[in-house]
């Protein structure tokens, strides 16, 4: 009855937006752009893992950008106000039995402030700051392609940056801001700091607790970029290195204060602080028929690693590919594939042999996981995209269930995500 009482209150926000659809025009010509959007994303199991079954996975989008100069005159001044509600399950703890989610929109499942900042862009647009009530991983990490897949392995950010540090994510929202330079049209230095708050995404939570008395630290994201757009460039590309470091405190993956595996002694594991890594990743189109449409062959791929710290994994590798335009007719369709492996390290996997063999196991789990994901999106119009997809996963990881005896077959799931976009939406997650 309470998630049935939830849909329905967002559903009446939003059916109260789309009923002033023929004012939207006027309020967006006076500066305030409405946003509203709804993802859902199903997934089962058909081989493999645990056991055989489904989950769904929603999210209710609604918020709003201000254009401070048409409302008020404040030049190059903008506020964003964003809220989520998120509901359902996550197929990858029930049914698949590892850490890593099949579906990217599952997270924090409640209703919540996810963003209140200020915007203010100087020197014509070149530097830009933003700050506020925000998260880090709508700012880095991010990529207007995951909107064509559902694993979380790869999307909305590589989950390595995660699993490694107390990266903010989507909608958890904690204080922070970024900066954004444009040294060139097409180079730019990026850099940002965040509070690390794990209480923000406690259950009772919804973004409205501003104090910082749980606060454990900041991270401090940067990087320096290349990037062109489709205006620009008949082939756009980005390139982007940069790196993190995360003040915060964290448990250690395999030791107690003592030095001693804690799995042995029974003991807390010891509290660290203190840890970074750095990544690379790019995107460029290598096909577009068409220079006046984006239709084309984008590949894409990414590549973290940890530099300090005692870290559960030692790197992440990605490649994949997007085809914008599919059949004839299908000029908004996209095929999309993307692979990962997750590498662990030697402390996280003795770790969890440690724990298997108390619990009357043997051996050792994989020290790698490897997710990929196959779909097609079907573009109806512009509010409705629905994107069935096949995920496969070897070596499902055991740090969902450290006590599991042996380790799991790989996984076959069957996806389908459902976006549904309201007029002058833009979607974040």
């Amino acid at each position: 009855m309470l998630e049935f009482n939830k849909i329905a209150l967002f559903t009446g926000l939003i059916a109260t937006l789309t009923s002033s659809l023929a004012t939207a025009q006027t309020l967006e010509d006076r500066g305030i752009k409405i946003l509203g959007s709804y993802t859902g994303e199903s997934a089962a199991v058909v081989d493999g893992g645990l056991r055989n079954g489904s989950a769904y996975a929603g999210q209710f989008f609604l918020g709003t950008d201000l254009d401070m100069h048409k409302l008020i005159g404040w030049d190059g001044a903008a506020i964003h106000l964003y809220g989520a509600g998120r509901h359902g399950d996550n197929l990858s703890s029930d049914e698949i039995g590892n850490s890593t989610s099949v579906q990217e929109i599952y997270g924090a499942q409640t209703e919540r402030l996810a963003n209140f900042t200020l915007e203010q862009k100087l020197f014509d647009d070149r530097l830009v700051l933003e700050a506020g009530r925000t998260v880090a991983n709508i700012h880095f990490l991010g990529s207007d392609l995951c909107n064509y897949f559902q694993t979380n392995s790869a999307c909305g950010n590589p989950t390595f940056v995660f699993r490694t540090s107390g990266f903010t994510y989507w909608p958890v929202s904690s204080w922070g801001g970024h900066a954004k330079l444009w040294i060139t049209p097409s180079v730019y230095a990026h850099a940002g700091a965040y509070e690390v708050n794990p209480h923000q995404a406690d259950e009772n939570q919804h973004g409205l607790d501003w104090s910082t008395a749980d606060a454990g630290g900041v991270i401090t994201p940067f990087a320096l970029g290349y990037k062109t757009t489709p205006a620009n460039d008949r082939l756009p590309r980005m390139v982007e290195i940069g790196g993190w470091y995360d003040s915060s405190d964290y448990a250690d993956p395999l030791r107690d204060s003592a030095g001693t595996p804690a799995a042995v002694s029974g003991n807390a594991y010891a509290e660290r602080s203190g840890r970074s890594g750095a990544f690379f990743r790019f995107e460029q189109q290598v096909t577009r028929p068409n220079p006046q449409n984006e239709r084309g062959l984008i590949l894409f791929g990414s590549a973290l690693v940890g530099i300090h710290g005692e870290l559960g994994e030692d790197h992440f590798l990605e490649l994949g590919l997007v085809q914008k335009g599919t059949f004839h007719g299908r000029d908004r369709d996209t095929i999309g594939f993307v692979i990962d492996q997750q590498r662990y390290s030697g402390e996280a996997i003795e770790n969890q042999r440690l724990l298997r063999a108390s619990a009357g196991g043997s051996g050792s789990p994989h020290d790698e996981q490897i997710m990929m994901e196959l779909s097609y999106g079907i573009q109806f119009n512009q509010q409705l995209r629905l994107q069935p997809n096949v995920q496969y996963i070897i070596h499902p990881d055991q740090f969902g269930d450290p006590s599991r005896t042996r380790n799991l077959p790989n996984a076959l799931v069957v996806g389908l995500r459902v976006d549904l976009s309201f007029q002058l939406f833009r979607r974040l997650g």
